[in-house]
């Protein structure tokens, strides 16, 4: 059965706002739980990203600019400490708010 997509809220082109995807139901499949080693975003252009971070099972990376009408669809990676290797995409609309 294919994944849903995932989308976050829209975001106006003025904003600088962050963004956040939860690994956790990923992580707590095994005993002990998994943690994130490394984490990698992909922001196709138009996008701006500023800083990245995880921390407890959720990654963030904090977005400026982006194009009012466009939906840009961004790749999260993350590499677990047990060495899995996870990618999710998830929609972001801009839009004038």
């Amino acid at each position: 059965m294919p994944i849903a997509a995932l989308r976050w809220p829209d975001k106006d082109p003025a904003e600088t706002l962050d963004f956040s995807m939860d690994w956790t139901d990923q992580l707590d499949l095994t005993t002990p739980a998994d943690t994130i080693s490394t984490t990698t975003w992909t922001v196709p252009a138009g996008l701006t990203a500023g800083a990245q971070y995880q921390a407890s099972g959720i990654a963030t990376t904090w977005l400026s600019g982006g194009t009012a009408g466009t939906d840009y669809t961004l790749t999260c990676r993350i590499t677990t400490a047990a060495g899995r290797v996870i990618e999710r995409n998830v929609r972001l609309f801009v839009r004038e708010l």
